[in-house]
């Protein structure tokens, strides 16, 4: 259960919208430069987010992405589901391409209570929960401080 640079980006991404007034729109690059990732790439990432139901986007000069109504309460496993694949808690440690009960790694069974506990973490955070712990200011979503992101 190694996250992708995808699913890394967009979870940054969906906590710094977020972070933001409710309804209003947040430009892909400002995203992309407060987060210090390339904007192209978050680009294709917010759209598919758009796709799946998780944002809106607005264009124009006063357009971007803001979080559609409700989805603050998206938790972090929905999130992955989206990005890594209905599949990706299934995936083998190791990286076997069968690795089940019936078809066990060596890691298989030591892994299982991990990954179940990790996939209830996931499931407990929304994106609300961590908006609101980013702007405490205790925690960072990029580099820098949060005082240098408003």
């Amino acid at each position: 259960m190694v996250l992708s640079r995808t699913s890394q980006y967009a979870v940054q991404a969906l906590i710094y919208i977020a972070t933001q007034p409710p309804g209003e729109p947040v430009l892909n690059r400002d995203i992309a430069d407060r987060l210090s990732v390339p904007s192209a790439y978050l680009a294709k990432i917010l759209q598919n987010l758009c796709k799946q139901g998780v944002l809106d986007s607005f264009r124009g000069r006063l357009g971007g992405f803001c979080l559609r109504e409700g989805m603050h309460k998206t938790n972090l496993m929905q999130v992955l589901t989206l990005t890594e694949g209905p599949d990706f808690t299934k995936n083998c440690i190791l990286g076997l391409k069968e690795c089940s009960d019936a078809t066990a790694c060596p890691m298989h069974f030591k892994w299982l209570p991990v990954k179940k506990k990790i996939i209830a973490l996931l499931e407990d955070m929304t994106l609300e929960d961590l908006a609101k712990a980013v702007l405490t200011g205790k925690y960072r979503l990029s580099d820098l401080p949060l005082g240098a992101m408003a």
